[in-house]
């Protein structure tokens, strides 16, 4: 058996350390990678984006969660989307320093992927990454954002369900989510729900999401005592209704990403950067001529 036969046996078997190698290959888009991706199996297997703003409490929430289902013999894959330096494109935060306790766990596999960028919080290669964990036999794959505000619809694109999570101190703030956050949520969490302010905080919440064409839960967690995971996990488990529509736009976001990623490949960047360089130091340089003439000679 060849070493790319190996790869495939691997992802299939769900073993970490040639998952670990195949995810690093497609991130870095180091064949075979591309080969892979059409060659892998894709599963059904749900997954779930966690998203919000900084401070909710998101990995604590996911860290529950993940207890949960696994202390019910389920295999769980977290990728931890997080900020990218833009001088260096790397992974700022350490997913081995949020998610320390599930580290040692079998059942449990845990990478960080940098956002590279993308204002989402998802690059294409967040979306590659995806598909190589739902060809391994995981039951649930959480996908947990960066929080950096409305852009984070993007996360939409990826995930069959998608949960927002906001805290009380969130206060006012709640009248500038944006139609767009609210759209995107299948469900609400109040977390650090024991705190002041709680209640008054999901009342106005919950008066939001019921202008809203569509039901949307809410429940209300505190992630560090593990109340309201219970409920939460009910409901991530229960089926996906009236899932035509939302299949089909799902999979038309992800195709307009990849083809946007790949039409960019072309792009020499590190000329594009010296180009720039020299033209801000002009004093008529202006950003839009820049881009059309970039575009009409390269």
């Amino acid at each position: 058996m060849n070493s790319y036969q190996n790869l495939i046996k691997g992802i299939t078997n769900g073993d970490f350390r040639i998952l670990a190698r195949v995810l690093t290959l497609v991130e870095n888009e180091i064949e075979p990678s591309a080969s892979l991706l059409k060659e892998l199996e894709v599963k059904n297997v749900a997954v779930i984006g966690i998203t919000g703003p900084p401070g909710a409490g998101k990995s604590t929430l996911v860290n529950q969660i993940t207890n949960h289902f696994v202390n019910e013999g389920k295999r769980v894959a977290i990728l931890a989307v997080d900020p990218t330096s833009p001088f260096n494109f790397g992974s700022l935060l350490g997913d081995r320093i949020r998610m320390a306790q599930q580290f040692n766990n079998p059942n449990v596999y845990i990478r960080s992927v940098a956002t590279r960028g993308a204002l989402g919080g998802v690059s294409v290669k967040t979306l590659e990454m995806i598909d190589v964990l739902k060809a391994a036999n995981f039951d649930l794959i959480i996908v947990e954002t960066v929080g950096v505000g409305q852009s984070e619809v993007e996360i939409a694109g990826l995930a069959d369900k998608t949960l927002v999570v906001l805290v009380p101190e969130s206060g006012d703030e709640i009248q500038n989510i944006k139609s767009g956050l609210m759209e995107i949520a299948q469900a609400f969490v109040v977390n650090k729900a024991d705190r002041e302010g709680a209640d008054t905080f999901a009342n106005n919440l919950k008066k939001m999401i019921h202008q809203q064409v569509e039901d949307i839960p809410l429940f209300k967690t505190v992630a560090e005592k593990n109340e309201g995971i219970p409920q939460l996990c009910n409901w991530i488990v229960k089926p996906i209704i009236n899932t035509n529509n939302r299949k089909g736009f799902l999979m038309a976001e992800k195709a307009i990403r990849l083809i946007q990623h790949y039409k960019m490949k072309s792009v020499d960047q590190k000329k594009l950067h010296q180009a720039i360089n020299e033209a801000i130091k002009l004093s008529d340089f202006n950003i839009y001529r820049f881009v059309e003439d970039w575009i009409k000679h390269s």
